[in-house]
């Protein structure tokens, strides 16, 4: 980034590559966001160039550069930030193309569909050493209103030692996507990864240690079979339960279903230390905090906590948050929150969750990464 940007002479120039549903969500965030401007656009599908620049129009805007090479967009040296939203199997040799040219960049989740692909990134981003740019991993549901008022609690030790995380999300099936890449294993990395890094990020930065054992059971029993694309059926679960232990000795839960849309909260998250109880929902945006020895079922104190991002998009502010943050981070030189390790963890707990479904095994986080990976 220019020394003229980062000394506030003009705006941060941002540009956006992949210009899908998530990339709309950005632009969005960036027209939001004081002291930054959309500068260019890159993607190889025409219509979603045209929503993007339907988005800056909406907003009044003028339009922008577009190009179909991330590469042609690097070149012409438009930008002091990007937000990279293209499908999953796609960010590797984006990201690291980012780095090389010196940029800093917002990555969403997941960080590659693959462990390899993983840390194929992290060590070109490290090749980089000291001087490489920022690299933020986009999992942005660490900033939703009520989550991040229950990540506040409890490590504020609201409800002492934390014993359990259980995290549920009943929603709806997967949406379509340009060339219906989401569809399949092999674009998305599977549901759990795809979907369920975020929630697996959460119970990391809940629980405040490494996972060292996953144990999952999960099926496609609803959505899109009846659905063929060139002939194939698309193979992504829809349901799955996935329990994750933990070093510490505590346990965490995901409980995922995407034909549970006839529901009254698409998120329940709860914490049970060995002193009360911690709950979000979402969208109710509600806080519900627990003692024992104070409460008791059915009397709890309950807070309403809700986003005030001027961008609620499709996640509830979470990502314009997200977005601001990564602002400030690169105006004052600050380090990642979301990082590439983080990054690398949300898949890798994805993927052993996986394998536990086709093998009917538990499955050990250190038959997947190496001793270093696991900070031992």
């Amino acid at each position: 980034m220019s020394e003229t940007a980062a000394d506030g002479d003009r705006p941060m120039r941002f540009g956006v590559i992949g210009t899908g549903m998530m990339g709309i969500e950005h632009i969005a965030n960036v027209i939001a966001l004081d002291g930054v401007e959309v500068a260019a656009f890159c993607d190889n599908w025409e219509p979603s160039l045209t929503a993007a620049q339907h988005e800056l129009a909406c907003n009044g805007l003028d339009p922008v550069p577009c190009f179909d090479d991330h590469r042609e967009l690097l070149d012409a040296e438009l930008c002091d930030a990007v937000v990279i939203a293209t499908p999953n199997h796609l960010h590797t040799d984006i990201v690291l193309d980012v780095a090389a040219a010196g940029v800093p960049q917002l990555v969403e989740k997941p960080l590659a569909t693959t462990l390899d692909d993983c840390r194929h990134i992290i060590g070109g981003i490290e090749a980089l050493g000291n001087t490489g740019p920022l690299v933020w991993v986009g999992l942005e549901y660490r900033y939703m209103a009520p989550v991040a008022a229950l990540i506040e609690q409890a490590h504020a030790g609201a409800v002492g030692r934390i014993a359990m995380v259980t995290i549920r999300e009943h929603r709806f099936p997967f949406q379509p996507k340009v060339r219906d890449w989401n569809r399949f294993n092999r674009n998305t990395g599977g549901t759990l990864v795809e979907k369920c890094c975020h929630f697996f990020d959460l119970m990391r930065l809940i629980v405040g240690c490494e996972p060292v054992r996953v144990m999952a059971s999960g099926a496609q029993d609803v959505n899109h079979l009846d659905e063929r694309y060139d002939g194939e059926t698309p193979d992504i679960l829809d349901n799955a339960f996935v329990i994750v232990e933990f070093t510490s000795g505590a346990r965490a839960l995901l409980d995922l279903c995407m034909f549970a849309d006839a529901t009254r909260n698409q998120e329940e998250l709860s914490v049970v230390g060995d002193s009360g109880k911690l709950e979000a929902l979402i969208p109710d945006d509600v806080l519900r905090i627990g003692v024992r020895e104070r409460d008791w079922i059915g009397n709890v104190e309950e807070r309403q906590i809700t986003s005030t991002a001027p961008v609620v998009g499709h996640h509830h502010g979470s990502s314009y948050i997200e977005l601001e943050r990564f602002r400030d981070a690169v105006l004052t030189s600050s380090p990642a929150e979301c990082t590439l390790t983080d990054g690398l963890w949300s898949v890798a707990i994805g993927r052993a969750a996986h394998i536990s479904i086709d093998e009917g095994r538990p499955v050990q986080m250190s038959e997947l990464l190496a001793p270093a990976e696991l900070g031992s």
